[in-house]
């Protein structure tokens, strides 16, 4: 796996933890936390919404969905 893949799903994994951590948070919420653009964090959420792992109750609010998942 390449650096940048590498940095990328680390990032990701973070966001979610961030998110299982706040409960419900904002995409502007993770783009100041982390010191990313909107769209990188959108690319971030579109990765774990299609693996299942969060949602979005309402436009822009995003929380975990309470799937299994084994972190390591």
């Amino acid at each position: 796996m390449n650096r940048s893949t590498s940095r990328m799903l680390d990032r990701v994994k973070a966001v979610y933890l961030y998110i299982k951590e706040k409960g419900t948070v904002t995409t502007t919420d993770i783009a100041e936390e982390f010191g990313i653009t909107d769209r990188t964090v959108q690319r971030d959420l579109h990765v774990l919404e299609y693996n299942g792992l969060v949602s979005s109750p309402s436009r822009g609010h995003w929380t975990t969905t309470g799937k299994k998942v084994k972190i390591s």
